[in-house]
């Protein structure tokens, strides 16, 4: 489920929040799905409880899970898109976007980089099957 590197300079439950953050955003954690309790993950992956209840309330708080008293955490449905999160992940795009520039990077391999992270391996994206169907 997550794998955790020791040696890395980012604390253990940014590692652990960034590894559940991917698994809600790329779907193997889907809306309603109940995620381990915060024991089970801590003796999972050999970590103090307080660390997971930590990158839980994170996720919380960026709107990645929701909490039921007595039952467990669980991937909330993500129909309404964070807003402050999308703020976020765009200023940071914006710095990493300038300085890439700035160190040679042409705007047409910014966009094609772009564009590659928005297609899984060997598909063509919808929207390109929409722009040939138009042709």
């Amino acid at each position: 489920m997550l794998s955790l590197n020791y040696r890395e300079a980012r604390p253990i439950y940014e590692q652990v929040r960034d590894g559940l953050r991917h698994l809600v955003v790329t779907g193997a954690l889907q809306a309603g799905d109940k995620l381990p309790s915060v024991r089970t993950l801590a003796a999972s992956l050999a970590i103090n409880p307080n660390t997971i209840q930590r990158a839980y309330e994170a996720l919380e708080t960026e709107g990645y899970l929701y909490t039921v008293a007595g039952k467990g955490s669980f991937a909330a449905p993500q129909t309404d898109v964070n807003q402050e999160r999308r703020g976020t992940l765009l200023q940071q795009f914006d710095q990493a976007a300038a300085e890439l520039l700035f160190l040679g990077m042409t705007a047409s391999e910014l966009a094609q980089r772009i564009q590659q992270a928005g297609q899984p391996a060997g598909k063509t994206p919808a929207w390109r099957e929409v722009q040939e169907e138009r042709a």
